[in-house]
């Protein structure tokens, strides 16, 4: 491929096409499944006892394509990697469908699809088809890339938003807005002195982990956007219960803290990309969150609030000064294209 920009024919199916297909991208997802380069992938899961399944599918606009601590490649391996992770899955299989407008850079291409094989390669994944496509200039920004991800459920799994119990303990793993803040600051070349990036990473082994201790655990879901206020807000609707946590129980580095105050943002409402919230019984709770310090996404784990029986579907956060106020769900938009 003499050429170091994407042209229309790299989509047209030809030559070009093949060779996009053997030179950059065979040789960096290469495993048997893919090579047999069928229209679709058939997937051996025989030895595999249970009879559940999960499947998701995301699609990734981030505006910019690469900031502090990651790209749009390894954050939509790693996106839907945990989507199916959140269902109590173990992540098994990807596809990969890229959208990618004509004039884009060669090179800008490669390290994107290298970061997708290393992220793959991480959470223990296969990528096994896909999908190329070309636009005109100016009918995309760069690059889009939509990725599918099929896992298999361990027996006896489940794991629901609608499944949170009165009593239950509410987990965070981690610092909370660092992947929103870190888009934000690279849109708009904000400078900063402080480390900010992404929290991008792959759950699944810390999700392995929870489902392999046979504790109890009865809600997981990544706070992604519209951030922690509004994944709780959605989980206290679908089980139709009382969600109350506490401000000063959660996870906010500084940098990102200052960041917020000066933009105006509630952290509670930024994206992230690389934690989740787990309700667990409260006779687990301490045990599962031991688990998940464990990991090495997990290290800030810690317990944020729990669950009342009051059936108001509402989350109340017990504030610094020591009143309570209402967390409601985002309205609108508070930050487009961050993932």
């Amino acid at each position: 491929m003499a050429e170091n920009k994407v042209l229309l024919d790299h989509g047209s199916g030809g030559k070009i096409s093949h060779s996009m297909m053997s030179d950059i991208i065979l040789p960096l997802f290469n495993n048997p499944v893919l090579a047999m380069l069928d229209d679709g992938a058939v997937l051996d899961i025989s030895d595999i006892s249970s009879k559940k399944i999960a499947f998701s599918t995301d699609t990734y606009v981030v505006d910019p394509i690469f900031f502090p601590g990651g790209n749009i490649g390894d954050l939509a391996v790693n996106g839907t990697v945990n989507d199916v992770a959140m269902c109590g899955a173990n992540p098994l299989f990807l596809s990969v469908g890229l959208i990618i407008e004509e004039g884009m850079l060669i090179s800008d291409l490669k390290k994107i699809l290298k970061t997708m094989a290393d992220a793959a390669k991480k959470a223990g994944v296969n990528i096994v088809t896909g999908d190329t496509k070309v636009v005109p200039k100016g009918k995309a920004d760069k690059i889009f890339i939509n990725t599918s991800g099929i896992g298999i459920l361990p027996d006896n799994v489940n794991v629901t938003g609608a499944n949170a119990q009165p009593g239950d303990k509410i987990i965070i793993s981690g610092t909370i807005a660092d992947h929103g803040i870190t888009i934000l600051s690279s849109r708009e070349d904000l400078k900063m002195t402080s480390d900010i990036k992404t929290d991008s990473a792959p759950l699944n082994y810390m999700v392995k982990a929870i489902m392999d201790s046979g504790n109890e655990i009865h809600v997981l879901r990544d706070p992604t956007r519209g951030g922690l206020g509004t994944t709780l807000n959605e989980i206290a609707a679908q089980s139709n219960v009382e969600i109350k946590i506490k401000e000063n129980a959660i996870p906010v580095k500084s940098a990102v803290a200052g960041m917020c105050e000066l933009l105006g943002f509630d952290p509670l409402y930024i994206a992230n990309e690389g934690k989740l919230i787990a309700f667990a019984s409260p006779d687990h709770a301490e045990k599962i969150l031991e688990i998940i310090k464990k990991d090495e996404f997990g290290k800030d784990a810690c317990i944020i609030g729990e669950v009342l029986p009051e059936k108001s579907g509402k989350v109340y956060m017990e504030t610094l000064i020591g009143g309570t106020r209402i967390v409601d769900m985002l309205t609108g938009e508070q930050l487009p294209r961050i993932c």
